[in-house]
């Protein structure tokens, strides 16, 4: 009896170890299942991400061509356009020339006959008398800040700081026929027709000038502005203040190795004459119910709204990640010099190995909103910078009576402008603050990058877990 108890139990044993032994066979076929599954999924991801990649290279190709092949036609218009205006100028300062020595003729022979003597103040060349009176107010030392900071956009000092710095490229030598404007007013007439947009009939009232002078005036101060003082004024960062960018940038949002914040506004345009559909603004047509035509400027900025880098003139059709693309910025990623580091954009911009941008699927989870608030801050700050740039040159609120060619020239000076206004912590008054609207567009290929999918993901991890995301998602 006992024996047959012993080999039951005996049996009993083998069995349960039988049975342990298949379920053990059975979990580690599943897991051999699951692991081939898992490569197999991993192979086909990897395939799909890598025909997304194929396509989009060659559709950026094919764009490419056919922008390049855009503008040269384009250059070669304007090549056209300079070549008819420089004839044109020559006729017209040979015309100049003569009617001067006939007037020069003139006087010596009147002086020869006592008809005119020296120093009684006669005109050689007849120039109409206008009235200059507001600048002459503005101009006096004792006209109050206030005032002079509400028409210019900056205080006494700025403006004076601006003017010394422009002073041996703007300056004039007085001649026989005329004397120079003084150079405070020519920085003068540039500023105020930045700073308030008004039309340049308006511009010569207020400074007693010729309107074509005026407007020759603004295109020659904002050259200088670019040439001379774009170089100190608006630049990509050293390593030590990049660094401190850094620093700053993670204390506001808790994401490191942000080494800027980036956005692309819109500035509208009068209908080129040429090329018509590259700058229809779709969006912004949409939007208002009224024709639109626009070129873009796309900035990056320090925590301070300073820009760092600017990119501008492309036709307002374009994306924001083609003219993302188009930028020296790129360029300057491409050959390994933003290694290590983030720019921070929109839902516009496509997430790269260097550019880091918001969660944009549907249903997100906890930790990618909590992501999506802290980068919104950083974000916040590239786009109250070019509110306030807006806000403080209301000329890039409407349609400007600049050529095409030369707007971005003044765009330029504008930026510049900006930035000493801003590290001269130049307050924006008030009333003069915008909301700024600009439509954002979702790539066509959002996601470029593996790695930065993952750092993206161990960043919204490390906010989430460590306690540095918001709570405003919940």
């Amino acid at each position: 009896m006992n024996d047959r108890k012993k080999r039951r139990k005996k049996e009993e044993d083998e069995e349960v170890k039988e049975g342990k032994k298949k379920d053990l066979t059975e979990i580690i076929t599943s897991l051999l299942l699951l692991e081939e599954q898992q490569k197999r999924d991993q192979e086909e991801w990897d395939r799909t991400v890598e025909e997304e990649k194929q396509m989009f290279q060659e559709n950026h190709q094919k764009k490419t061509k056919a922008m390049i092949d855009y503008y040269s036609d384009f250059q070669t218009y304007y090549n056209e356009l300079e070549d008819m205006d420089r004839s044109r100028r020559k006729r017209c300062n040979s015309a100049s020339a003569t009617t001067a020595a006939a007037v020069s003729a003139a006087g010596a022979s009147e002086f020869s006959d006592g008809s005119v003597k020296p120093g009684s103040g006669a005109r050689r060349l007849w120039v109409k008398d206008r009235s200059k009176a507001w600048w002459d107010e503005c101009n006096k030392p004792d006209f109050p800040e206030e005032e002079f900071k509400k028409a210019f956009r900056m205080s006494r000092k700025t403006f004076d700081m601006i003017c010394e710095e422009l002073n041996s490229v703007v300056a004039k030598e007085d001649t026989m026929l005329r004397a120079a404007i003084p150079v405070r007013q020519r920085v003068a007439v540039c500023v105020w027709r930045l700073a308030t947009g008004e039309p340049l009939r308006l511009v010569s009232k207020k400074f007693g000038l010729g309107i074509s002078t005026c407007h020759k005036l603004v295109l020659e101060v904002c050259s200088a502005i670019r040439n001379v003082m774009m170089p100190k004024y608006l630049q990509w960062p050293d390593d030590e203040s990049l660094r401190r960018i850094k620093e700053e940038f993670e204390s506001i949002s808790g994401i490191p190795n942000v080494a800027g914040s980036m956005y692309t506004t819109h500035i509208p345009i009068i209908a080129p004459k040429i090329s018509v559909a590259a700058y229809f603004n779709r969006r912004h047509t949409e939007r208002n119910q009224k024709t639109s035509y626009s070129i873009t400027v796309q900035g990056v900025v320090d925590p301070k709204g300073v820009f760092t880098d600017v990119c501008i003139g492309w036709p307002g059709s374009m994306p924001d990640d083609q003219v993302l693309e188009k930028s020296a910025l790129s360029q300057r990623a491409n050959g390994g010099l933003l290694k290590g580091v983030w720019i921070v954009g929109g839902t516009g911009y496509p997430l790269m190995d260097w550019v880091m941008v918001p969660y944009t699927q549907q249903h997100l989870t906890w930790t990618q909103h909590a992501f999506n608030e802290k980068i919104g801050e950083i974000q916040r700050v590239s786009k109250d910078a070019f509110a306030r740039l807006k806000a403080r040159w209301c000329c890039l609120q409407k349609r400007t009576e600049v050529k095409l060619q030369d707007l971005p020239v003044v765009l330029g000076a504008c930026c510049v402008l900006h930035n000493i206004c801003e590290l001269q912590e130049e307050e924006l008054d008030p009333e003069l603050r915008i909301d700024l609207v600009d439509d954002e567009m979702l790539p066509e290929i959002p996601l470029r990058s593996t790695t930065s999918m993952k750092a993206r993901d161990a960043i919204a991890h490390n906010l989430l877990h460590h306690g540095l995301a918001g709570t405003a998602f919940l």
